[in-house]
């Protein structure tokens, strides 16, 4: 069984919609295929055409659209209907709802405007639509199942848009590439523009460097300028996973581990509870033998994706380690934290339904111990070494010295 088909945008030098574009018919995307597809849409007046040129030396191709119309500013509404009218493939036509969607959220959210009547401007003239109907089409032809990007270039100083001077990155970038890693270059050019960041994030929303895969394809989308410092064009990198060997069902989670040498009994179990307490689906214990031949354990917890920062964080308050690593797992079974019945109260499930344990009495929930009240953000940890200062002062006796029988206050 095959994987998937995966697309790597390498944005060194930031993206647009013409250069993503521009990058899949490089890659090998038939032109005449793409452009079939966008001439479902309920709009003329527009050509699609393909010129080779080179950007640092580097052969590349450029999208070029050429449209008729000046000024036509369309709603969100009115794209989508453009966009559903026409008779397009499912996943064409998801992808560019998804683009258009991710940008009217944020127009609607920086103009605060309901996103549906938000009023496009640049991204909603004729030839930005024909870039991203046309992106998805080609990433269709090219049968790509799966995007991916890699750390976002933006530039520096003003850009000029219909709202006037605007600082550069757009507002509307820097709001659609939230969570997505970038950095910005002293080039004083719009690098990153609105379409080409929201088809980044509505298409692939996944981030790093390229993705394990055998490499089938590459190509290179042109920038309109030339720039005498930066080869201005963004790469796309096509290639094919490797097939997981009988996929386990169940959903992603993260498995979230530290090391501890100097934890007592009474601070492990707490910190289990307080794991557990924090959203961990599961959290336990385990001995280890550590360098240098000393005890140790090592402290683990399963959570949900959504939940994971907040799981290590509660992991770091109460046993004071210095950091976490985490892991990327899958839960086993569909029925992973659902309730079940049993004797009247609601049990926990383990993966395929079977019953995690007996009903726990007095109506505490199963697997979750009672979390010992703490001030603040202070754990367990903390407030067992503070009784242990106490319990050491108060026994020294009056004008007892600290050296005494070798005495020495706990650390």
């Amino acid at each position: 069984m095959s994987g998937l088909t995966v697309a790597w945008f390498h944005c060194f030098a930031g993206i647009a919609g013409d250069m993503a574009l521009g990058s899949l018919l490089d890659a090998g995307a038939e032109l005449a295929e793409v452009v079939e597809m966008v001439r479902r849409l309920p709009v003329r007046g527009w050509d699609l055409t393909v010129e080779a040129t080179q950007r640092g030396g580097i052969a590349a191709s450029r999208a070029v659209v050429r449209t008729d119309e000046d000024g036509v500013v369309r709603t969100h509404s009115h794209i989508v209907g453009m966009i559903e009218e026409a008779r397009l493939p499912s996943r064409v036509r998801d992808r560019a709802l998804a683009t258009f969607g991710a940008l009217a959220e944020v127009e609607g959210r920086l103009h605060r405007r309901d996103p549906a009547h938000v009023h496009f401007h640049e991204v909603g003239g004729l030839d930005a639509i024909v870039d991203v109907v046309g992106t998805c089409a080609a990433l269709e032809t090219l049968g790509v199942d799966a995007v991916a990007a890699s750390a976002v270039a933006t530039g520096s100083g003003m850009v000029r848009s219909a709202h006037g001077l605007l600082p550069n990155p757009a507002p509307a970038v820097v709001a659609l590439l939230r969570g997505a890693p970038t950095y910005g270059t002293d080039v004083s050019v719009e690098l990153t523009t609105p379409t080409g960041a929201a088809l980044l994030t509505a298409v692939g929303g996944q981030w790093g460097p390229m993705p394990a895969m055998t490499i089938t394809r590459s190509g290179f989308g042109a920038g309109r300028r030339d720039l005498p410092t930066l080869p201005n064009r963004t790469q796309v990198v096509i290639g094919e996973t490797e097939a997981e060997a009988a996929p386990t069902p169940g959903q992603p989670v993260a498995l979230i581990e530290t090391n501890l040498d100097d934890a007592t009994g009474e601070t492990l179990a707490h910190t289990v509870a307080a794991l557990l307490e924090a959203g961990a689906l599961d959290a336990w214990v385990a001995p280890v033998l550590m360098k240098k031949g000393r005890p140790g354990h090592v402290v683990s917890a399963l959570a949900d994706l959504a939940l994971a920062g907040q799981v290590a964080r509660a992991m770091q308050v109460e046993t004071g380690t210095l950091g976490v690593r985490f892991q990327l797992r899958r839960a086993a079974g569909a029925g992973q934290g659902q309730p079940g019945p049993g004797q009247g109260r609601a049990r926990r499930r383990r993966p395929g339904g079977a019953p995690h344990r007996a009903p726990a009495p007095r109506g505490r929930d199963p697997g979750r111990a009672e979390v010992a009240a703490r001030p603040g953000p202070r754990g367990r940890r903390r407030q067992l070494s503070a009784k242990r200062k106490t319990t050491w002062a108060g026994s020294l006796r009056p004008g007892r010295r600290d050296r005494e029988d070798g005495l020495r206050p706990p650390k």
